[in-house]
Order: C-alpha cells, then sequence, then structure tokens
C-alpha cells in the first residue's frame, strides 16, 4: 500500500499541525500562480483592458469554484472522521460518492457558464466586456477538472495527505506560467490566451491527482469502472457539503456585489482593484489553507474522541495565524506600491490598487479569527454555523455597509466595509467554541 496517510491523532500539537500545514499553504500559494501569472502577463502585454477583463471573469470563476470547494469539504469532513474512527468500508464508499457526484456537478456547471457567462458580465458592468466573455467561456470548459481535482484533493488531505496536493501543484503552475508566456507572448492570444493556460493547467492538475488516487484503489476505494453513489454517504456529504456551498457561494456573492461598486469608477479603478484582489487573497491563502488543514486535523481527533487536542489544535492555530496576518499587514503596509507595480506600470492602475491594500489588507487580523474558529466548526460538521457567520460577515455587514459606505464616502468607504466586515464573525467564534457542542458532533457516530 503506497498512499501516503497521516495519523493526525498522535504526537505533539505545534509541531504536527506545522508539518502538516506547511504544504497546505504552499500548495495554495502555488495555486494562486494561476491567476496571478495571469494578471501578471496580462498586465504587461493587454494592458488595462486585460486587467479588468481577467478580474471580473475571475470573480465568477471564484464563485464556481468556491461552490466546488464548499462541496469537498462536506466530503471530506466524511472521510476524515471515518479516517480517524477506523472505518474503512464508509471511507470507501463516502470516496467513491464524493467523486461521482463533483464530476457530474463539473458537467453541469460547464454548460451554465458557456451559455450564461455574458449575461452576468452584463449584471457586474464589466467594462471590457467582450475580452470577458471570452476569458470566461474558455474557462468554463475547464469546470470538470476544477471539481474533480478539488474532490480528489480534499479525499488526500482528509487522510493526511498534504504532501501530494503541493507537488502536484508545484508541476501545474510552472505549465500554467509557460503556457502563458507562449499564448500572450509570440501567439498574441491575449485574454483568451490565458484562459486556454489555466484550463490546460487544471486539466493536467486533476490527471495527476487522479493517478494518485487510482493507484492506491485498495485504501481509497475508487475505481473508474465503478463509479456511483452510496445513498446514505451522498446524505451525509450533503448535509455537511451544503451549507459550505452556501457560506462560500455567500462570500462569493458579496465580492461579486463589491466588484459592481468599484466597477461604477471606471476601468483603472477596475483593473487597480482586479491587482489588489490577487495580492490580498494571496496574502489570506496562507490563513484559509491552514484552515483547512487544522479542520481535517480537528476532524480526524473528534472522530477519536479526544476533544481536548481538539481544542489545543484550536488555540495553536490561533496563536500562529494571528503571527502570521500581523507579519502580511506590515508588509502590504510598506510595499503596496512596489507590489502594485509589478502588475501594471499605469499611475492610474497602481493609485486605485494601493488606495485598496493599504485599507483593506488591515481586516487580515480579523481573518486570523474567524477562519480558526469556521476549522473547528468545519472538522466538527457544524457546517451550518460557518454559513450562518459567514451570511453575517459578507451580507449583513460587508455588502450593507459598502453600499451605505459607497453612498456618503465613495471609494475609500467600499474598502472600509470590506476591512471591517470580518470582524463580526469573530464574536460568533467565540460563543461557538465556549458552548461546547462542537464535543456532540461526530458525523460517523453509531
Amino acid at each position: 500500500m503506497n498512499q501516503k496517510t497521516t495519523d493526525l491523532t498522535q504526537g505533539n500539537v505545534a509541531k504536527q499541525l506545522i508539518a502538516y500545514a506547511l504544504p497546505l499553504i504552499a500548495t495554495s500559494l502555488l495555486q494562486s500562480v494561476y491567476s496571478i501569472a495571469d494578471l501578471l502577463i496580462a498586465g504587461h502585454t493587454v494592458g488595462s483592458i486585460g486587467l479588468s477583463a481577467i478580474n471580473n471573469s475571475s470573480q465568477i470563476m471564484t464563485l464556481v469554484t468556491k461552490i466546488a470547494i464548499g462541496l469537498s469539504v462536506g466530503g471530506s469532513i466524511l472521510v476524515g472522521q471515518c479516517f480517524g474512527g477506523k472505518d474503512e468500508q464508509s471511507q470507501k464508499e463516502a470516496v467513491r460518492t464524493l467523486f461521482t457526484v463533483c464530476i457530474l456537478a463539473g458537467v453541469v456547471c460547464t454548460a451554465v457558464l458557456w451559455c450564461f457567462g455574458k449575461n452576468l458580465l452584463i449584471l457586474l458592468d464589466a467594462p471590457a466586456l467582450a475580452e470577458a466573455t471570452s476569458y470566461l467561456q474558455i474557462c468554463a470548459l475547464g469546470m470538470v477538472f476544477i471539481w474533480g481535482y478539488n474532490a480528489l484533493s480534499s479525499i488526500l488531505r482528509a487522510t493526511g495527505d498534504s504532501s501530494s496536493p503541493f507537488r502536484i501543484i508545484m508541476i501545474t503552475s510552472i505549465v500554467n506560467i509557460i503556457l502563458d508566456l507562449i499564448f500572450m507572448g509570440p501567439l498574441h492570444l491575449g485574454v483568451a490566451g490565458a484562459a486556454a493556460a489555466t484550463m490546460l493547467s487544471q486539466c493536467i492538475s486533476f490527471l495527476i491527482a487522479l493517478a494518485i488516487i487510482l493507484r492506491n484503489e485498495s485504501f481509497y476505494g475508487l475505481n473508474l469502472g465503478k463509479l456511483g453513489i452510496v445513498a446514505d454517504k451522498l446524505k451525509l456529504i450533503l448535509k455537511l457539503g451544503i451549507p459550505c456551498v452556501l457560506q462560500m457561494t455567500i462570500a462569493a456573492i458579496s465580492w461579486l456585489v463589491v466588484t459592481y461598486f468599484i466597477n461604477g469608477y471606471g476601468v483603472d479603478v477596475s483593473a487597480g482593484n482586479g491587482v489588489s484582489v490577487k495580492i490580498k487573497d494571496t496574502c489570506q491563502l496562507v490563513l484559509s489553507s491552514m484552515s483547512t488543514g487544522v479542520s481535517a486535523m480537528i476532524a480526524q481527533n473528534l472522530g477519536a474522541k479526544l476533544y481536548d487536542r481538539a481544542k489545543e489544535i484550536l488555540y495553536t492555530t490561533m496563536k500562529l495565524a494571528v503571527l502570521i496576518s500581523v507579519v502580511m499587514i506590515v508588509f502590504v503596509e510598506l510595499f503596496a506600491p512596489a507590489l502594485a507595480g509589478c502588475f501594471s506600470k499605469e499611475p492610474a492602475v497602481i493609485e486605485a490598487a494601493v488606495l485598496n491594500l493599504r485599507i483593506e489588507i488591515i481586516g487580515q487580523i480579523f481573518y486570523a479569527g474567524f477562519l480558526t474558529y469556521h476549522a473547528l466548526m468545519t472538522g466538527a460538521g457544524h457546517t451550518t454555523m460557518v454559513m450562518l457567520s459567514s451570511f453575517t460577515n459578507c451580507i449583513l455587514v460587508r455588502v450593507v455597509l459598502a453600499a451605505l459606505f459607497n453612498h456618503f464616502w465613495g471609494l475609500p468607504g467600499v474598502y472600509i466595509a470590506c476591512m471591517i466586515a470580518p470582524f463580526s464573525s469573530v464574536p460568533i467564534g467565540m460563543a461557538y467554541t465556549h458552548s461546547g457542542i462542537w464535543k456532540r458532533s461526530l458525523v460517523t457516530k453509531k
């Protein structure tokens, strides 16, 4: 048996957390290279129109990708707790069910985005509509690969293998950059070339992850000739995953609304927002990927009924996350102009990006808190609590304050609203943790 699993219920918590989370963080950072490379190269070959087109299309792609991630999280919780509880049969049934459902969902998403992508961009008031539509429709062809890869990588992480996804993304990130340079350089394909590079890279990541899982069929129980859905496992995956899907959809929709407000200030501000979004997202990936890893650790420990260890994991993560966020805030505040200048040489675009960065980056300290609490909720299977927490900070606070502050203070007001919003989920997480209800939420409990 060659699978690389890790029992996260034993050993020093801090050392195990760092050893397990570092590959996840590296994986997420490398994965962001996909979109960063597109934007970076487009900024120097196509200009602000290309930056704006990719930014607006990417917001829609992010929405759909987050839905895929949300459902995969539901499957990951189930697989992780089955693994921690040594229930091999249930683990194999969960793996097979999750993969089958995600492939079917990917096919549906491809059809929807191809047919209605332009309409969605029109709703966003996208300044560079033709270029944005081209980018979105080509990326839509890769939806099966996105859904499939998220299912497979979540299965690997749930069983303690965080290194394989890292190696996969390292390979495909290099491929993506090479294809970007070729397609947008000598071939002059513009934003369509950027989309093609991304889609092909996603295909490669899916195929490599699939090969790893299939090579260990005896452990994972996945066979392409015997795909299928086990009803009770689907019910649990949906029970856990749908709130995650709704949570991530809510977050993505709130950012679409913010993008709509920002698009009203013109193509340069839209392009600047695209630049700042990539920089902020890269910073936040460190925290969100750590949260993903912690969810897997907590799921295994709750599956083994190690409640004190699960709580120790939570607070160890919180300290590390706060420290990382402070370092990122200081770094971005000091080097915001230089970071924005990497993507564009147009002064108006750089100015817009810097304004956004220097306000919104402060909110990373709040992300450190609520993402850690969300990891406990997710690992315990209380994904509905995650959804309610996200609804509070994304809709009740971010969208409402963005509309209000935009009216009174214009563009800076929108950024201030986005900076404040994540704080609202911190008290919710604190109350949940102190309640202790997470100790009674084992999905594998008999």
